[in-house]
């Protein structure tokens, strides 16, 4: 182990949202920062403590080149992204920006999710399917209309319980593990207490990120180089830095020139995770088409088999247990959610800085790269 970035994560880590938020505070505010903003959120967190997504912009406010971090997009996945965006500040990272580049940092961005250690929005819905087009068509998963009730039963044992797991079962037999992770996961639009609900309308998570770009003029710059923290995915402690479909391949071999071979794509099968609906690179996409690029920094924690373990039951909590949130049951669902997507141990937050600082000496060597026009990077 590398004592000295342990010492590190032992600073920057934090052990809920508010003592991140406070680190994000404390820490910016030590800093030559440019300009900050906090937005805040009507939700509110436990105790009835306030919330919000804290930005602050580093470089000068012209700046036609722009990094953007983006921590807690899925809540509870929060812990990892906001240690490294403090490590970039404590190693003054601004001081790598050349004159033309600036670097955006938005925290807790579903701060609701990071305060109850949730991956959903207060609406309930999961961010990374809100961002589609409200004004068309949703998509549709008639695999996960057939499994809705399986999927979260009103009861974790029991009859009715195993009845679902037999459905479930039963599905997996006769379509396999693909066909029921994309039935599960990759987003579904008519069943609001369901997983991974995409919503019916954009969340306040997902407005606050739209107010966020009209501020700070991201649409005006000629070349974003977005990187969102998640985990729960892949092998413990790798960071793997996934593409989203709607980029598509030329997204790819953007973003391949910029981090190298090791990223990976749902359009060629290599990625961890399945095709998705409403992905915050629909939203990029649609915005600054091949003037960005966008990565999901996804580091892997434990089986998928603990994610929906951990993610039934909390789901089940909110939707058929609600007087029982504050209960030790209440409580113990909160913990496993935590300790599946934040594993609170010193080798995996070691692991998350130490790849975290290579992706982010990529963000700034792609930065210099770029002469304002995304075709040109080599």
């Amino acid at each position: 182990m590398n004592d000295a970035l342990i010492e590190t994560a032992d600073r920057l880590f934090a052990a809920d949202y508010f003592e991140a938020r406070q680190k994000f505070r404390d820490y910016v505010g030590d800093s030559p920062v440019g300009r900050t903003a906090v937005y805040p959120s009507s939700a509110l967190g436990p105790d009835g403590k306030t919330l919000s997504t804290d930005v602050a912009w580093f470089g000068p406010p012209d700046a036609t080149k722009v990094g953007v971090m983006v921590s807690g997009t899925h809540g509870v996945e929060g812990y990892c992204g906001s240690a490294s965006q403090l490590d970039w500040v404590a190693g003054r990272g601004h001081e790598r920006l050349k004159i033309d580049e600036a670097m955006l940092l938005i925290h807790g961005l579903n701060p609701y999710g990071f305060a109850w250690n949730r991956r959903v929005t207060q609406e309930g819905c999961d961010l990374n399917r809100n961002f589609v087009n409200f004004e068309a068509p949703l998509p549709q998963n008639e695999a996960y209309d057939l499994l809705a009730d399986s999927l979260v039963p009103r009861e974790l044992e029991g009859p009715v319980f195993d009845a679902a797991e037999a459905t479930i079962a039963k599905f997996r037999t006769a379509h396999g593990e693909t066909a029921l992770r994309n039935a599960r996961t990759s987003g579904q639009y008519r069943h609001p207490t369901g997983l991974f609900f995409g919503g019916f309308g954009p969340t306040e998570a997902r407005q606050t990120l739209e107010r966020i770009v009209a501020d700070y003029s991201i649409v005006s710059r000629r070349f974003v180089l977005i990187v969102d923290y998640h985990t729960g995915l892949g092998p413990y402690g790798y960071g793997e830095l996934q593409c989203e479909q709607p980029s598509g391949l030329a997204g790819y071999r953007r973003a391949a020139k910029i981090f190298g071979p090791s990223v990976t794509s749902p359009d060629l099968g290599t990625s961890s995770a399945v095709v998705l609906n409403g992905t915050q690179d629909d939203y990029w996409q649609r915005l600054l088409g091949d003037r960005h690029i966008y990565v999901c920094l996804e580091f892997g924690t434990y089986s998928l088999e603990s994610a929906r373990e951990a993610l039934r039951a909390d789901q089940w909590l909110f939707a058929h247990r609600q007087s029982e949130i504050a209960t030790d049951t209440g409580r113990e669902i909160r913990r496993l959610m935590k300790r599946h997507f934040y594993p609170e141990r010193a080798d995996w937050k070691e692991m998350v800085l130490y790849r975290g600082r290579q992706v982010q000496r990529q963000i700034s060597a792609g930065l210099r790269k770029c002469d304002g026009s995304l075709r040109s990077v080599s």
